[in-house]
């Protein structure tokens, strides 16, 4: 037995219920190929979307996504449901699907925290932490940048501090999953009714830290390749976890990239603060900061007070949602005309069969 609290269920959710309802409120802990395994009052189920929640949706972002409050028509017995709706999002990391396609990818709903995990090791990548960072301000959930495998690195101080400076007011905590140092550090993060997704490339260490929050080996662990650093995917699926001391953890397969999705967000500006704050001080209010006079942001980088590397960094994830934000208009407006089509060959499907003798 559960209780919808200690999933994660509050007041933002309550008030889209409707007095008299027949369908009950659950939550969505893991995604397979065409189906859904939900947790509600009264245990888990196996679910599947109703036919008119699947035609209605538009895009992948119209399913249930991990993490997601959805209402169902239980089947106790079966041990089966029926999703007939997904309860608007309160917060949702999303990513642009890979490939050319402009769609949304919605790797995990009703997040609180996300745990963005690296390795101190070979991998670690400070331009990477900063796409993710992007994208995690974008989502509505408070970003915390993990350090893996403290107990591989010779100076975790230094490391450390370089993360924290491109992780501009955003916690940083060094951790070994193996010898646990650091780990009682992150709890306070995973309190009853906390939800935090845990993200990052294959072989940081994800696995092996549920397991040590779970306290049993739940998730397979495989070893990072030797040559260069980089770890073999062994998360195939995305799950919800249910913590023993309370809170919720979902974790998500490693990301071998991270196309930013959001671009209406101020998750870029969040992300690089330091370079928005710089840029207030420039002379001219739209400073293109190239070669304009008194530009405060290459001053900073001529005096060795923000790096050039950082600063093309920001450069280049603007061009990029620069370049999302039009596919996204484009793609809006197909999917409204398919939308439309859909209605209108319904309507005439409906007066077909009132002709019919």
């Amino acid at each position: 037995m559960f209780h919808l609290h200690d999933l994660g269920w509050t007041e933002f959710f309550q008030q889209h219920l409707t007095e008299g309802d027949f369908r009950i409120p659950a939550r969505v802990i893991e995604e397979q190929r065409a189906a859904y395994r939900v947790v509600c009052e009264t245990g888990e189920l196996l679910a599947r979307a109703a036919g008119h929640l699947m035609h209605a949706a538009v895009g992948r972002s119209g399913f249930p996504a991990v993490g997601d409050w959805v209402l169902i028509e239980p089947r106790i017995a079966e041990g089966q449901a029926t999703i007939h709706a997904v309860l608007p999002r309160k917060s949702k990391f999303s990513r642009k699907v890979a490939g050319q396609g402009t769609e949304e990818q919605i790797v995990a709903a009703n997040i609180d925290t996300v745990f963005l995990m690296t390795s101190l090791n070979a991998d670690l990548n400070l331009r990477r932490i900063e796409r993710y960072l992007t994208t995690i301000w974008n989502s509505g959930a408070q970003p915390v940048v993990l350090l893996a495998k403290a107990d591989l690195c010779d100076d975790v101080a230094a490391a450390a501090a370089a993360v924290a400076e491109v992780a501009v007011g955003v916690p940083v905590h060094a951790l070994s999953s193996v010898t646990g140092e650091g780990v009682v550090e992150i709890r306070p993060y995973l309190e009853p009714g906390r939800t935090v997704a845990l993200l990052g490339s294959s072989g940081v260490g994800k696995s092996t830290l549920i397991n040590r929050l779970l306290g049993n080996d739940v998730q397979a662990v495989r070893e990072i390749r030797a040559d260069d650093s980089r770890g073999r995917h062994t998360t195939t699926a995305r799950r919800l976890f249910l913590l023993p001391d309370g809170g919720m953890l979902i974790d998500t397969p490693g990301m071998r990239e991270l196309q930013l999705w959001d671009a209406d967000s101020d998750g870029l500006s969040q992300a690089f603060d330091d370079i928005q704050l710089l840029a207030e001080k420039c002379r001219f209010g739209d400073c293109r900061h190239a070669s304009e006079p008194a530009c405060a942001v290459q001053s900073a980088i001529a005096k060795a007070e923000l790096s050039a590397e950082r600063f093309e960094s920001y450069l280049k994830l603007r061009r990029e949602l620069s370049y999302i934000e039009r596919k996204q208009d484009v793609f809006a407006r197909i999917e409204e005309h398919r939308k439309w089509k859909r209605i209108h060959k319904a309507t005439r499907e409906i007066y077909k069969s009132r002709d019919k003798p």
